[in-house]
């Protein structure tokens, strides 16, 4: 995944960021070594950074659309207490079984659940009452702006949504492709939506924070 911002410049602020710990390094190198889409890993830099937000807004239920392999999962996990949970929802069964061999080396595995199929299937057939503190959106393109009016209702008022990719290489400034426009038609629906506020971080490939009112 293309970064925006100089590569001397990230590796710098990588440098000053609390280390991951062993496993998620090991993790990141055989997604690099073994993995033909080796570049929708996030990364340390913004695995660290959804961390600390994890941290910051007290979260202890999580909902992730995108999984991977997993290293976005497990830097959530390690920030969340003990009796945190995460639902992790992907579509690939390669991918997630791989995550899940990590996970289960891990002591904040056990956080974390796999469901396998289409995100908005896996919601709509979630218990009513289900809610969460913490959302995470790295998936499909096209449907950002279906599984974030899917998960709003579910999210408690104070809690996160965070988008990846929300600048997509910069391509949203001339934007020609299909993924293209939905990622500017995602961020114009989160900027224009009157039940969050919304900042919008040059970080990696884009992230935006979206706080429910």
């Amino acid at each position: 995944m293309k970064t925006l911002v100089p590569g001397k410049i990230e590796e710098y602020c990588l440098r000053h960021t609390t280390a991951r710990d062993k496993l998620l390094r090991e993790l990141e190198k055989y997604t690099q070594r073994h993995c033909a889409d080796a570049r929708m890993l996030i990364g340390p830099f913004e695995g660290a950074l959804l961390a600390m937000l994890v941290c910051l807004t007290g979260a202890r239920h999580i909902l992730e659309i995108g999984a991977f392999t997993g290293y976005s999962a497990l830097c959530m996990a390690e920030a969340l207490p003990e009796d945190g949970a995460i639902l992790s929802c992907d579509i690939n069964p390669e991918t997630s079984a791989l995550a899940r061999s990590f996970f289960d080396r891990s002591p904040h595995g056990r956080k974390i659940e796999i469901r396998l199929g289409p995100a908005l299937e896996t919601l709509t057939a979630l218990p009513i009452a289900a809610t969460f503190d913490f959302v995470f959106i790295d998936a499909d393109k096209e449907n950002y702006v279906n599984y974030y009016e899917a998960v709003l209702p579910r999210l408690r008022p104070g809690g996160l949504i965070v988008a990846d990719n929300v600048l997509w290489s910069g391509r949203v400034l001339a934007p020609k492709s299909k993924d293209d426009r939905a990622v500017v038609a995602f961020n114009k629906h989160v900027r224009r939506d009157p039940r969050v506020e919304c900042v919008m971080l040059p970080v990696r490939d884009g992230v935006s924070l979206i706080r429910k009112r």
